[in-house]
């Protein structure tokens, strides 16, 4: 890779960033600038592409915060997107040069999420490989819960006896459009029984549900017109992602979220490669929440590591 050359991402050139990603082993659509750029005012976006003889060979979705550079910081995962036509000798040798652009840039510290397996297209792990030949340590394992779909486990008992109690108790489930019903659910449920709040706000997921109309879909269960249960999904093709998953307290009890759940495994998804419930440990991913990791599970859900790297560059 003689012509090989890194350089900071122009938002000129989002067209071409956005059918690289399309076409990349491991990017999904939360690597569009569509979504990257929504919250651009809260991250001060310094993303490279990396060319080989003037062609795109790699981009790094990122953003700078002091002397650190994060892959990406509004980003569950980013690390390096590549084409299927990348091979582990280039990786090591685009990982070195990044390492060396970004010192000469004054940075100090490189954090590196890597996208999980069960997103890519094709295997692309070589960029965890080159980043231990550079120096990187692991730093922080969170723990997703996600299910193979053509390798189902069954449903846990409670789980099915919550669906069919739905079913009999006369709760339906629907794809909505009007996000403003489950939201109210979502925020109540998030303060009450976590103290937090959705990491989107109502209008931020609005906004993205109109960029990306069939990448963000809200189904919800409801009875004489009332919301009981949701989950709000991102399909990133091969994955699909349950963002948000909620539940009043009646919906709670008449099983809702279970149907829920159900119908997307069994009719909406039943095609894709994985489900994705997300991860369930919380402080840095030093505790685990094995309340809400055993609910996946109950689903049929099992053990995801999402891993973070930092690369010291002093």
């Amino acid at each position: 890779m003689s012509g090989l050359s890194i350089r900071p991402y122009d938002p000129a050139e989002a067209e071409a960033w956005n059918r690289f990603v399309a076409t990349s082993r491991s990017g999904t659509f939360l690597h569009d600038r569509g979504l990257m750029d929504y919250h651009a005012d809260r991250f001060t976006d310094c993303s490279l592409v990396v060319e080989d003889a003037g062609r795109i060979v790699a981009l790094l979705p990122a953003n700078r915060d002091g002397d650190r550079v994060v892959s990406h910081g509004g980003l569950t995962y980013g690390g390096l997107l590549t084409g299927a036509s990348m091979q582990a000798g280039q990786m090591v040798e685009i990982m070195a040069a990044l390492a060396e652009w970004l010192r000469a840039e004054g940075v100090a510290q490189l954090s590196y999420k890597p996208v999980p397996h069960i997103f890519h297209a094709q295997p692309a792990e070589d960029d965890i490989y080159a980043l231990t030949q550079v120096g990187a340590m692991p730093v922080r394992c969170d723990l997703a819960s996600a299910i193979p779909m053509a390798r189902r486990l069954p449903l846990a008992k409670g789980r099915k006896s919550g669906a069919s109690k739905a079913r009999r108790e006369g709760v339906s489930v629907a794809e909505a459009e009007d996000f403003t019903p489950f939201w109210t659910v979502l925020a109540e449920t998030l303060g009450a029984r976590h103290d937090a709040a959705p990491v989107h706000t109502l209008d931020e997921i609005r906004l993205l549900k109109a960029r990306f109309p069939d990448r963000i879909r809200l189904f919800v269960g409801q009875r004489e017109g009332r919301v009981l249960a949701g989950v709000v999904m991102f399909d990133c093709g091969r994955v699909a992602h349950a963002q948000y998953m909620a539940a009043a307290p009646e919906g709670r009890d008449l099983g809702a979220l279970d149907l829920v759940v159900k119908h997307l495994l069994d009719d909406v998804f039943a095609r894709h490669d994985w489900f994705d419930f997300g991860i369930s440990t919380t402080d840095g991913g030093r505790e685990l929440n094995v309340g809400l990791s055993r609910q996946k599970e109950m689903f049929g859900a099992r053990s995801v590591v999402f891993q973070h790297y930092a690369l010291d560059l002093t």
